[in-house]
């Protein structure tokens, strides 16, 4: 199917509906076939004038758009579907990216048998290297996946998950960036301590990092063989390596994981 045959609604066009947005233009959605509503007046004439999409208000979006993707914060969503809700068609496709809410709070707001999508992306779309994990409601179809990972897969890679993980995945990969960002903020502070000026540390690190998630994606290699092969005995790595594990590094990983994934589940209890 040629990119843009639905009209697509980033409806609450905050950071991740943007990156949305743009990735499409990126892959050739015409400008026309796209629409972006938010509240701000400033960011709507900051969404028309860096993309050329037409701004619209909830209301007009729903009766133009084939595809409405859900984008505000997971504590607007519940005042948005009471506003939209009872306006949605029942054929129309929904992909909701509102981390934490799985689609039953969408099939509570809206009519009956309307098809719901969740998805979960990442920050990285911004340079198409997102990782986008894709879910099926209870009346979304395998050609609403499809349409989905069509929508998507320009931004980066796609999987489909079963809902029930989508919390898992929030915690992984849709926060996962983060963590990188921090490990990488900390070893050049440590390049720094060492004796390094700061520039020199950041392009070590930086340069050091994309090598390895090249080969990690493209070597098959497991984790623990790509260690390995850096770790000599009685040599540097090994020694660096016992400090992280005296400092319970795996653990406060392990640990992090799951407070991200138990607050997804907040957010979902939370907005009923």
């Amino acid at each position: 199917m040629a990119p843009g045959a639905h009209t697509v609604a980033v409806v609450g066009a905050g950071k991740i509906g943007e990156l949305m947005l743009s990735g499409l233009l990126r892959a050739g959605w015409p400008v026309e076939k796209l629409l972006a509503t938010t509240r701000r007046p400033a960011r709507r004439e900051e969404l028309a004038t860096r993309y050329g999409v037409r701004v619209v208000d909830n209301l007009t979006a729903v009766t133009e758009a084939d595809v409405l993707a859900i984008s505000v914060k997971p504590q607007d969503a519940a005042v948005l579907l009471d506003e939209i809700g009872p306006k949605v068609p029942g054929d129309k496709l929904v992909i909701s990216l509102c981390a934490g809410l799985p689609t039953g709070f969408f099939n509570r707001r809206l009519p009956e048998g309307t098809p719901v999508v969740r998805v979960m992306t990442n920050t990285p779309a911004l340079v198409d290297q997102a990782m986008t994990a894709i879910s099926a409601g209870p009346h979304a179809t395998a050609g609403h996946l499809a349409l989905a990972e069509e929508m998507f897969s320009p931004l980066g890679a796609t999987i489909r998950v079963p809902e029930s993980q989508q919390d898992a995945v929030t915690a992984l990969s849709g926060s996962g960036p983060a963590y990188f960002y921090l490990l990488v903020e900390a070893m050049v502070d440590a390049g720094i301590l060492l004796g390094l000026p700061r520039q020199v540390a950041h392009e070590l690190i930086v340069q050091t990092a994309i090598g390895s998630a090249v080969m990690l994606r493209d070597s098959g290699e497991h984790p623990v063989k790509l260690r390995e092969a850096v770790t000599s005995p009685a040599g540097t790595t090994i020694s660096a390596i016992r400090e992280l594990e005296n400092h319970g590094v795996r653990a406060a990983l392990l640990a992090a994981l799951e407070a991200a994934r138990d607050r997804a589940r907040q957010i979902a209890d939370q907005s009923g």
